[in-house]
């Protein structure tokens, strides 16, 4: 499981540190793709399989399901470290997710989110009050 929040800048080249929690989970090789609302995920291999074998099941004759495929699969990556614990991130990722210099690194439980720090924190900010509603929308059903 990915969890926490870590805060980074992208270099000029496109390159990130990930935190080293993150690296020793992700191993040697990962996959970079364009994640909803405008950040970028990040899968360790298995879980992006397991991702996959999910997508595989959308039906192709459904439009929607066409439409997020194409989108989800044709700026996603396969990724690496450098000797720094660095990766670097295309330039069609960094436009989606608007990574410019300030970013923020999070553990989203089974992937990695990479946001512009802008961004996150316009997004914490505008859901800060819907968190309980939320919850008692998800969890309606579910004891914990």
């Amino acid at each position: 499981m990915f969890m926490g929040e870590y805060h980074h800048s992208i270099d000029e080249k496109g390159r990130i540190v990930i935190p080293t929690k993150f690296r020793d989970k992700l191993g040697n090789s990962f996959i970079i793709a364009k994640g909803i609302e405008n950040c970028l995920y990040i899968y360790a291999k298995e879980d992006w399989q397991n991702l996959v074998s999910k997508l595989n099941t959308l039906p192709f004759t459904k439009k929607d399901a066409r439409i997020f495929i194409r989108n989800f699969f044709s700026g996603a990556a396969e990724g690496e470290f450098d000797r720094q614990g660095r990766t670097s991130i295309s330039s069609i990722l960094c436009k989606h997710a608007n990574l410019t210099k300030d970013c923020v690194i999070i553990g989203a439980n089974d992937r990695i989110e990479i946001w512009d720090l802008q961004a996150w924190e316009e997004f914490l900010t505008s859901n800060e009050d819907k968190m309980s509603d939320i919850a008692e929308s998800l969890f309606m059903d579910v004891t914990l």
